[in-house]
């Protein structure tokens, strides 16, 4: 199936569907995603396997991808360490034979996250390789087989403490689900011996009754998700190649429905699909250049990838805000991707830089979360934002003495100080009257529309 048009992923990284192709869901739905545009930043959590030896997530499976997926690079983070990709396979997949992160708590990390205002999580229950993290009756390549170690401990399931954890703290619920299985013998032969792609190792329209039980297979999976671990706000799917539109139709419309018979406000998330599951729209390591009218989200990274990476480098607290005002200001939701260490915690740096990022957040929240984009949206070193009673200008390095904008205001207070500053309307702006020196990189005004 490897002639299969797949552009769609470039080097593990997928593009995104257009806005002009959205397909706006039910009323119910479109209700349940003013609820996530509210919320603006997420945490996901990639955690497996790879996460043991600092690795690539599954990628380096894959021979069709080795040219990068297993590259000699300065952080040593590709599965690398062998020529055959057989042998490769099969070392990569007993990492189950040793996967024990005894110090997995995952109530430290549902602390960190809400503390640090972020309103809900995408967790992966199952990345590309196959190793589910929840005590799935579909495989017995799980955490909770008897051959892994951490198997008999008592957070073993490991989706149920950390759904349980976070939902605790108030946080939503995203289950990443990976539709392409490189384990399932329905998707990745047990028995082949040629290259390896992201495809399956066979013919889907020779041998549909073996495609079947992929799909199935599929299914049985989610349902256990949506059925047994409680409500399960955000379904993440993930793995764009595996869709109706290039012949390999794991046909959702006979599960959707079903799904949401048990939770009628899910959200689904079918990744460059296109169509009725595809609730919203999912950049990866980019942020759109324009505003996008329909849901978004751009998932990026804390750290260098997705994985974890031995001595990786985290972005600062300066960069993570830049980033979320690009996004806020065009409409769109940031999920930021943590990965924890292979004993289960988040790392010690990682900790540091995202309570920086919510030192900020705490102060100034009010300027991202529940607002919604205005013109002129982003303008020199300004974003703006608003909600129904305040327009939010946010200026990176401010040093001049008027605002770009150009609406009626009856009120500008600075927030870093929480002071009222003087000004009138001259020339399409907003003119300071009063200096402002706030000492900090993001001076934030909040503009009262009407005083009531």
């Amino acid at each position: 199936m490897s002639n299969i048009n797949d552009e769609i992923i470039l080097n593990g990284v997928h593009d995104y569907s257009s806005e002009k192709d959205y397909v706006e869901p039910s009323s119910v739905i479109i209700n349940k995603l003013e609820e996530f545009k509210d919320m603006k930043l997420g945490i996901m959590v990639h955690w497996g396997l790879y996460s043991q030896v600092g690795v690539l997530a599954s990628w380096g499976l894959v021979d069709a991808e080795k040219s990068w997926s297993r590259e000699q690079n300065e952080f040593g983070d590709r599965p690398n360490w062998r020529e055959d990709g057989k042998k490769l396979r099969e070392e990569y997949f007993s990492l189950i034979n040793s996967f024990n992160p005894i110090r997995f708590n995952p109530s430290d990390w549902a602390e960190l996250a809400s503390k640090n205002c972020f309103k809900y999580l995408i967790f992966t229950t199952k990345h590309h390789d196959g190793f589910c993290m929840w005590d799935t009756k579909q495989t017995d390549f799980k955490i909770t087989n008897s051959k892994c170690p951490f198997s008999s401990h008592e957070k073993a399931d490991v989706v149920k403490h950390v759904f349980d954890a976070f939902r605790e703290k108030g946080l939503s619920i995203g289950a990443y689900f990976s539709k392409p299985d490189w384990h399932c013998n329905d998707y990745w032969e047990n028995d082949y011996l040629g290259e390896t792609t992201r495809m399956p190792t066979y013919n889907v329209n020779e041998n549909p009754e073996k495609w079947q039980a992929f799909v199935d297979y599929t299914h049985n999976q989610l349902e256990e998700l949506i059925k047994d671990y409680g409500k399960i706000d955000i379904l993440w799917l993930d793995g764009g190649q595996v869709c109706k539109k290039r012949g390999l139709d794991v046909k959702l419309e006979n599960i959707v429905p079903k799904l949401r018979e048990i939770n009628p406000e899910l959200i689904v998330v079918d990744r460059t699909a296109g169509g009725e599951y595809e609730n919203y729209i999912t950049p990866e390591m980019t942020i759109p250049n324009n505003v996008m009218n329909v849901p978004w989200e751009s998932c990026l990274t804390l750290g260098k990838d997705f994985h974890y990476v031995y001595d990786d480098e985290y972005k600062s607290k300066d960069q993570l805000i830049q980033t979320l005002l690009e996004i806020v200001c065009k409409g769109g939701n940031l999920a930021l991707n943590v990965s924890p260490q292979p004993d289960g915690r988040i790392p010690r740096n990682a900790i540091i830089a995202l309570n920086s990022f919510g030192d900020w957040l705490n102060k100034y929240g009010q300027a991202i979360f529940k607002t919604r984009p205005i013109p002129p949206y982003k303008i020199d070193n300004f974003y703006f934002t608003q909600t129904s009673d305040f327009v939010y200008a946010i200026a990176k390095n401010f040093s001049g003495n008027y605002i770009p904008f150009n609406q009626t205001v009856a009120k500008v207070e600075l927030l870093n100080t929480s002071t009222t500053i003087n000004f009138k309307i001259e020339n399409e702006k907003i003119v300071l009257l009063d200096l402002v020196n706030t000492n900090e990189t993001y001076t934030v005004f909040k503009l009262y529309k009407t005083i009531k």
